[in-house]
């Protein structure tokens, strides 16, 4: 186990914490590391039922963009290419996953929230698809796990926007489930995997393959999708603009090229 993820069992609960405070951005090394934890927590008869949570302030506020500024659009698109490679391995787990979301969730850091079945979120998290605002095309699968929670017509405000919204927003539009304080997210989280865990194993590991038969597959060929799109779209001088303005903290000013 790398020092970026710890795993604890307890009462067939296994607690997967992130530990990159403040932000906990992902990469490649990450998520590889997270669905390795999964593929072994399988395997794992101790095991019933999983909470991914996070260390520091965010949940996790997505790819550090700034740090790749320097890199080539090839490397780019062949790291993002294994990184969903390794996301598709972690909607591949067969076991239930509860997200403890206390912080921000933000672009692929929602897409891996989403990844969970399930969401405990706290009136301080902020939950935004901001891929327009940086002129890039959303990951992570969002294309099909966002729609499935909130439809067709809130996803399609969310990324065309990339507006943030907090807890109780999220809670009450289906992009996350329950809301508690933000000193609670993770206790409740853990109480609502240990309340999955208190079911028998195999019969809701039945239950959960049936319900999301296909949807790794689907997840496989939307990113595949999703990552051309990218590799378009990193080309352009808005994409420059978007993460120059985020890196300055100002408005972007986008010229449609």
């Amino acid at each position: 186990m790398s020092s970026d993820i710890s795993v604890t069992i307890s009462d067939h609960v296994a607690s997967v914490e992130i530990h990159r405070p403040p932000n906990n951005f992902f990469d490649f090394d990450l998520i590889r590391e997270i669905a390795n934890t999964y593929e072994e927590l399988d395997d794992d008869v101790n095991c019933r039922a999983i909470v991914l949570c996070s260390e520091g302030k965010h949940f996790c506020a997505g790819a550090n963009f700034q740090s790749r500024e320097s890199w080539g659009n090839d490397q780019l698109d062949n790291q993002a290419s294994q990184l969903y490679v390794e996301a598709v391995r972690i909607f591949s787990g067969r076991k239930p996953v509860v997200a403890a979301v206390h912080g921000a969730a933000i672009g692929g850091g929602l897409g891996l929230a989403l990844s969970a079945d399930f969401r405990v979120t706290c009136e301080q998290a902020r939950f935004s698809a901001n891929f327009a605002r940086l002129g890039f095309h959303q990951g992570f699968g969002l294309s099909v796990t966002l729609p499935r929670l909130v439809g067709r017509t809130q996803a399609s405000l969310l990324l065309f926007t990339g507006r943030r919204i907090k807890g109780d927003e999220a809670v009450s539009m289906g992009l996350a489930d329950e809301l508690v304080a933000q000193t609670q997210v993770r206790e409740r989280a853990t109480a609502l995997a240990r309340e999955i865990a208190g079911s028998a194993p195999l019969a809701v590991q039945s239950i959960r393959a049936t319900l999301r038969n296909g949807l790794a597959e689907e997840i496989a060929r939307i990113t595949d999708h999703e990552l051309a799109e990218q590799s378009k779209l990193r080309t352009s001088d808005d994409f420059r603009e978007g993460i120059a303005a985020m890196a300055e903290r100002r408005p972007p000013d986008f010229k449609g090229r």
